[in-house]
């Protein structure tokens, strides 16, 4: 559990001196040691933050992050972490961080990953490139509005055809069951490339068939030194996390993508160079670090969960008939029409507090760096601050700074229904998922995701193609234990009833 605080309006009044952050950072070589096998060995990444911020009674409090001792020259562990909502928003404020090669912490895996380039996501937004490569992401997006859902839809269809083929070859064994992992990361790559880059992967066969698996690979790479893995110990220890990783292993695949981008891509490569003045070179390395790592990583984190969650067969809830009733209800509105963005934006209120509980509960990037530009006192809740230094590394933990009780009523409990009416809107500044309140917006002058509305509706599209072709589904692990197709109605459009056939 976090600490209880008192209620911040029974002490707005008062303003008291910032105090001291508590905490420690141990002796050189052995603090670092000990809260690194804390943090991958004797507890999970969630209780280590909670048991460090229970002993300290306080949601601010120092520590070491991974990777550490003894081949990572020239990183500093040392951070301030943070685990409650209020103190959270100080890393979003970029005139109190800098976000400089800090995506993932202290530990930069370095351009060795991105050919060369210094990609915009390490870039902090007093670099005068970062606003133009910002643009670049959010004017791509922008373009593939219009293809975005159907390249979407057509994506999930493909995948639930290999998903529902899977199934019924196992249909007379005792428990019938069939994996939805590789075919949504081959949905998502496939999509994603079209929409995205407007490149279809189908013209290379290698791409195609391999794409998603090589950007698996080169994303293992890049984060393995700061993630558990679940090998053996000490196996994890020595091999893993001792020492980076080099990038020279993975060249071979990322210039399979380079060319592919190169070629294929060619149109969103020319419209960098010629209304973003950004060079050839650096237009397909940041071009392919967002499909890679921002969208085709965050969306292969996110989804399984998701659909794991909605189909949970535990849940006591009912919330899969409440969903396939909204879906349903929509798709009555207009039998004809996709269940594109307007769709999920404006006819599925309990789909979209859903992927938004979804995202409080599991944020596909649990950790948000930014290191201080100067001194600033931090304020948390109940009038309680800290004085934070120039140049110290904050480290905000969003599973629990998203779970901060005295936000969340029920902080622990996964609440479908949250996000609703006019009070759950109000809760929506306290969704950070994105680096930043859901409420905001991701501009040229900071560092929110450029695919934040993007990223909710393609969400609430996958659960809604799910309902539209499926009476009821029930997953266990990633992989579906029950499928049952919907049924025609009679009075559907032939269109529709095609699509429920599908």
């Amino acid at each position: 559990m976090l600490p209880s605080f008192v209620s911040p309006t029974a002490s707005a009044s008062v303003t008291p001196p910032p105090r001291p952050i508590p905490g420690s950072y141990g002796p050189p070589v052995l603090g670092p040691l000990r809260d690194r096998l804390d943090y991958f060995w004797f507890q999970s990444q969630d209780e280590f933050f909670r048991k460090r911020a229970a002993a300290h009674r306080s949601t601010v409090f120092r520590t070491n992050i991974p990777p550490t001792f003894p081949f990572f020259v020239g990183i500093d562990p040392r951070v301030v972490a943070i685990v409650d909502a209020a103190a959270f928003t100080a890393l979003f404020d970029p005139d109190l961080v800098d976000k400089r090669d800090i995506l993932i912490g202290p530990y930069n895996p370095g351009t060795g990953f991105t050919g060369g380039t210094r990609v915009g996501v390490y870039l902090d937004t007093e670099e005068p490139e970062h606003a133009r490569i910002k643009t670049f992401a959010m004017d791509l997006l922008h373009r593939s509005a219009r293809s975005w859902p159907v390249d979407f839809r057509a994506g999930v269809g493909a995948m639930l055809d290999t998903v529902d083929a899977e199934f019924a070859g196992k249909a007379t064994d005792d428990k019938p069951s069939a994996s939805y992992l590789v075919p949504l990361q081959q949905c998502i790559f496939r999509f994603l490339c079209k929409a995205f880059v407007g490149a279809d992967p189908s013209a290379d066969w290698l791409v195609d068939n391999f794409g998603f698996t090589i950007l698996d690979i080169w994303l293992a790479w890049q984060i393995l030194p700061t993630q558990k893995v679940g090998l053996v110990q000490p196996l994890e220890e020595l091999l893993i996390h001792s020492f980076p990783l080099p990038s020279f292993l993975i060249w071979p695949g990322y210039y399979l993508l380079y060319r592919f981008v190169e070629k294929h891509g060619a149109e969103a490569v020319a419209y960098a160079e010629t209304q973003h003045g950004i060079g050839k070179k650096d237009a397909i390395n940041n071009i392919l670090f967002v499909l890679g790592f921002n969208a085709f990583g965050g969306f292969s984190v996110f989804l399984p969960f998701l659909v794991a969650k909605v189909g949970d067969a535990a849940d006591a809830t009912g919330l899969r008939p409440r969903l396939r009733e909204e879906v349903r209800r929509a798709m009555d509105k207009d039998p004809d029409a996709d269940l594109g963005f307007a769709a999920v934006r404006e006819s599925m209120p309990l789909v979209r507090s859903t992927v938004y509980e979804m995202l409080r509960m599991q944020p596909p990037v649990p950790l948000q760096f930014g290191r201080a530009r100067r001194d600033f006192v931090l304020p948390s809740h109940g009038g309680t601050a800290y004085q934070v230094s120039k140049g110290e590394v904050l480290c905000g933990y969003q599973p629990l700074a998203m779970r901060d009780p005295e936000v969340f009523d029920r902080p622990e409990e996964f609440v479908p229904e949250r996000f609703l009416g006019d009070d759950g809107a109000k809760l929506l500044q306290h969704l950070f998922w994105s680096n930043g309140p859901e409420t905001a917006q991701p501009a040229p002058g900071n560092k929110q995701c450029a695919a934040k509305e993007v990223v909710v509706d393609t969400a609430c599209m996958l659960l809604a193609e799910l309902f539209r072709r499926y009476d009821d589904f029930v997953v266990e692990g990633t992989s579906f234990t029950k499928l049952v197709k919907r049924q025609p109605s009679p009075s559907l459009s032939p269109a529709a009833s095609a699509g429920a056939q599908q």
